[in-house]
């Protein structure tokens, strides 16, 4: 579904990523881990075209990706949920996911609203309130329906359970989980809550500096707290 090849990008003159390699095989769900400031936001923000690829290649169902622009990526079926609740405070949550499916015919669109109220319903019960007024759960929610509305092959989470209680971050995962068994959607996660990422990840990559430090099976780092340590030093 997606395959990197020594990516190498940055900010201005100022390079993050040096010759990181990783894929995401339909229906899996993969945990990107680290410490801050590895580089794992960049790699979702270079894949989705929000900021350049200096070298290397992205590939995304087949097709190269360099150079697309983040409308055309969300077109061939990425969608990206940033981190920390990015909704748009000012407008309902019906709003707010009609924005998400703004490429979508008029009917599509209602049926697709329909079935992320059924996904998520405290989300219908909140139809006509505005984003800025839910809770921090709420607004991750609808952050995550909003992406989910085109109807992705491949979403990426930036941090899902930032800002959240801890009861609702397992209820989080619970959720992507459970969209990932039922639909056979794709899933790229990047997240510092690593115990709860790694419980529900098929796959992990722990990246440091910029570069791959491990690559393999969840249950190879689950139960390995020195391992995990060793990876976050």
């Amino acid at each position: 579904m997606l395959r990197i090849r020594e990516l190498e990008t940055g900010y201005g003159k100022k390079q993050v990523l040096f010759g990181l390699s990783l894929e995401v095989r339909a229906g899996e769900i993969v945990a990107l881990i680290g410490p801050n400031g590895a580089g794992k936001s960049t790699v979702l923000k270079a894949v989705c075209g929000l900021i350049p690829v200096w070298k290397g290649k992205v590939r995304f169902d087949g097709t190269l990706t360099n150079g697309a622009a983040p409308s055309q990526n969300v077109a061939r079926g990425m969608a990206f949920a940033p981190q920390g609740n990015r909704v748009f405070d000012e407008l309902t949550v019906m709003e707010n996911l009609e924005i998400g499916g703004f490429q979508l015919p008029p009917k599509e669109l209602r049926e697709r609203m329909d079935e992320m109220f059924d996904l998520f319903p405290v989300l219908k019960e909140r139809a006509s309130q505005e984003a800025g007024k839910l809770s921090g759960g709420e607004q991750q929610m609808l952050a995550l329906a909003r992406a989910l509305v085109p109807k992705p092959k491949l979403l990426m989470l930036d941090e899902p359970s930032l800002g959240l209680s801890p009861g609702l971050v397992g209820s989080v995962f619970k959720r992507i989980s459970e969209i990932n068994q039922h639909s056979g959607l794709a899933v790229l996660i990047v997240e510092q809550k690593v115990r709860e990422v790694l419980d529900v990840a098929h796959r992990v990559y722990s990246v440091k500096l910029g570069q791959v430090a491990f690559s393999g099976g969840s249950d190879e780092l689950r139960d390995h707290k020195e391992r995990l340590k060793e990876l976050f030093l």
